[in-house]
């Protein structure tokens, strides 16, 4: 939060938001340009470009803008319902349990290790699902035995009883088990089949990785039935309720890698998209056994993204003023699961982040705070926006030349 700040006040002061970074302790930074991956000494600046990954980055850009709108409309239908909503006076007072929780900086206060003996049941994944040469894959599921953290909501919370079960993906060879590359997709985009075509998953697979693919809470079969839009249901209902679902997305994560550790699993590594890379990145400051994480295009700070996105924006001052919720208590609250809120247990060496120097959904800015907050470790630009990677295998390879030196899989 106080990086996010920072970042802030120096963007009105009229000096740039990144300034290049001083002193010789960081790890190595690439930029894929249209010859190939050219190593850098930090933080890329439109000066390091060629004039054709200009022109590329430029265009992503462009196109970006009208996805962004879509989401942010999305953004903007579910809090605008919310803040109509007459109970939610009440938001107010349960946001400053969550920002007296943000400010112990504990993260093993804020995320409580989930109970022993959770039952996790496997079962047959649908006929589209990949079909792993040498393995099997499963689907797999639990009753989560997650409560809410704020005793103001267990009721309601408890509410969303489709959004009370946990599932994954599982792909498994049958040598195994084998290093587990744990996968969380981005807001909305929850299908196992467009996830496994994203993050090049066969091929991962193929390179001697088991795979599992995580679901959020609020998505796919987690939704609510009346909930039109894919993971719309985590806007749907407040900041309070959005709190407790990045609570949850940690903790049910966290009791699948029980489940897999009492199958002879050894190493885990973590990547997501956007959303996804938000919990990995939370995920590096909360689970010990992690052996690397590898965040996507990540959300870094909310409240420095939100306000860009129009017309959500526009539905979040709507209804701070509804409910005479200062814009600031709101930002002190979400701090509870902002990974700049923590260290993370992660050496640098362990830690890569990708971003898209394109990218207008979860802008260069965002990247570059989580890599100022993790003191510069290995970082990957690729020219492209958030949907298009452009030369996506650049960072694939350099990705898995990461985890291997890491001593995450072979």
């Amino acid at each position: 939060m106080e990086a996010s700040r920072r970042h802030k006040q120096q963007a009105s002061s009229g000096r740039s938001a990144d300034p290049r970074p001083r002193g010789a302790d960081r790890q190595p930074a690439t930029i894929e340009q249209p010859e190939g991956p050219r190593e850098i000494s930090d933080a890329p600046w439109p000066s390091e470009l060629d004039l054709r990954t200009r022109l590329i980055v430029s265009a992503a850009a462009a196109t970006d803008i009208p996805v962004r709108t879509a989401l942010a409309s999305i953004m903007f239908s579910a809090s605008l319902q919310w803040g109509m909503t007459p109970g939610a006076w009440r938001e107010r007072g349960r946001l400053r349990f969550y920002a007296e929780l943000a400010q112990t900086r504990d993260p093993e206060l804020v995320f409580p290790k989930p109970r022993d003996g959770v039952a996790v049941k496997p079962s047959r994944p649908g006929r589209l699902s990949f079909r792993a040469p040498g393995g099997s894959v499963s689907l797999l599921a639990f009753d989560s035995p997650y409560v809410a953290a704020n005793p103001a909501l267990l009721e309601e919370y408890a509410h969303h009883t489709r959004n009370g079960k946990a599932w994954a993906q599982h792909w498994r060879h049958d040598d195994g088990p084998r290093p587990t590359l744990c996968v969380i997709h981005g807001f909305g985009a929850s299908p196992y089949i467009l996830n496994s075509a994203f993050f090049a998953l066969p091929w991962l697979y193929g390179k001697g990785y088991d795979v599992l693919l995580y679901l959020l809470p609020f998505h796919g079969p987690r939704r609510d039935l009346l909930s039109v839009i894919n993971g719309s249901g985590l806007f749907a209902h407040g900041p309070s309720h959005f709190n407790e679902a990045m609570l949850q997305a940690v903790h049910d994560f966290r009791i699948f890698l029980d489940h897999l550790e009492a199958g002879g699993v050894s190493q885990f590594g973590v990547t997501g998209l956007s959303l996804g890379g938000y919990v990995s990145a939370l995920l590096a400051a909360v689970e010990p056994r992690l052996q690397v994480a590898v965040p996507n295009a990540p959300v870094t700070s909310l409240p420095q993204l939100i306000p860009d996105y129009f017309p959500a924006n526009v539905g979040v001052l709507i209804s701070s003023l509804l409910h005479r919720i200062p814009l600031r208590e709101a930002e002190d609250s979400i701090a509870l699961h902002s990974p700049l809120n923590y260290r993370p247990l992660l050496p640098k060496d362990r830690l890569m982040i990708i971003g898209g120097l394109g990218d207008r959904l979860t802008p260069p800015e965002q990247t570059r705070l989580l890599w100022e907050h993790w003191g510069h470790p290995r970082l990957h630009w690729y020219p492209g926006n958030h949907l298009l990677h452009v030369n996506r295998g650049a960072y694939l390879r350099e990705m898995r030349r990461f985890m291997s030196g890491a001593g995450f899989g072979a």
